[in-house]
């Protein structure tokens, strides 16, 4: 299949000796950036997702087909194999079967299906989980959606923050229980409560706005980590930049004097100029 190898390196990377930190992606440009200097993976953020399609903040005002399609443009653009954020599968476990079938064939390498309440719930401030038959439901739904067995699927659980870390144990064990490939966690505040996780279950873990405290490779190695997330910085320095440009110019800065742009190598491959030139060479008859 067209996008075997991208899944097989994902699997690779979970069952491997290390931990890595992906890059944060959610365009072409930035998943171009992230493959040109040698990221692994690419994780594909919910929020960053809303900012970049909608310019929303993460309440999952965003759907699927948005969300897809936007991993479809950036599967055209590079093969950098990307594990995205697929909130709680966008309805009950019928639409998260049908969001693994739309990811998978958008170029998805992996995916992660939540048990958060989304949306939030009328009158509820506070985040909330669904039931854990529920989620465990959810992950069923989202294994029998593949087509590709390569496709890597993670349950994810917030449960260490919201309710318990015991109750995020007792939800990992239960989704691991239905075959899912990986556990990802939010919330884990401490080595105690990593500790307490990894122990108790088996499969690789993925961790999310973890402390810094938790950021020691070798010791994330040895708790089973092998995917540490480290935010969504370069969606926040692109804005700023971008604000930046904007407000220079609106202030009668000349073009020629901005400052911070990008240089026109770095453009030029961004956007493969020369692989274009040379296709067009060869297919348009047109002079190199």
């Amino acid at each position: 299949m067209a996008f075997r190898s991208r899944r097989e390196k994902l699997r690779s990377i979970l069952s491997g000796p290390a931990c890595i930190h992906p890059g944060s992606v959610y365009d072409a440009i930035s998943i171009r950036i992230a493959d040109d200097l040698g990221f692994p993976l690419g994780m594909f953020g919910g929020s960053v997702a809303s900012l970049a399609v909608l310019g929303d903040p993460d309440i999952t005002l965003i759907t699927l087909t948005e969300l897809a399609e936007q991993m479809r443009r950036m599967s055209r653009a590079s093969a950098l194999p990307v594990l995205v954020d697929a909130d709680h599968g966008y309805g009950n476990a019928l639409n998260v079967r049908r969001t693994v079938q739309e990811l998978e064939t958008a170029g998805a390498a992996g995916l992660t299906i939540e048990d958060t309440l989304l949306p939030a719930a009328f009158g509820e401030a506070k985040t909330q989980l669904i039931s854990l038959e529920e989620g465990v439901g959810k992950m069923k739904a989202a294994l029998s959606g593949r087509s590709d067995p390569s496709l890597v699927i993670m349950g994810r659980t917030g449960a260490a923050a919201i309710t318990s870390p015991e109750d995020a144990i007792r939800r990992a064990r239960a989704y691991e229980a239905t075959g899912v490939d990986a556990l990802f966690f939010t919330g884990i505040k401490s080595r105690a409560e990593l500790e307490a996780v990894a122990s108790a279950t088996h499969l690789p873990i993925v961790l999310g706005g973890a402390p810094e405290e938790l950021n020691a490779p070798d010791y994330l190695v040895s708790q089973r980590v092998r995917i540490a997330l480290q935010g969504h910085a370069p969606i926040a320095a692109a804005t700023q930049a971008v604000h930046d440009t904007l407000k220079a110019l609106r202030e009668g800065t000349p073009p020629k004097a901005l400052k911070g742009l990008a240089s026109a190598e770095l453009t030029s491959r961004v956007m493969r100029e020369a692989e274009t030139k040379a296709r067009s060479a060869d297919v348009l008859g047109l002079k190199k």
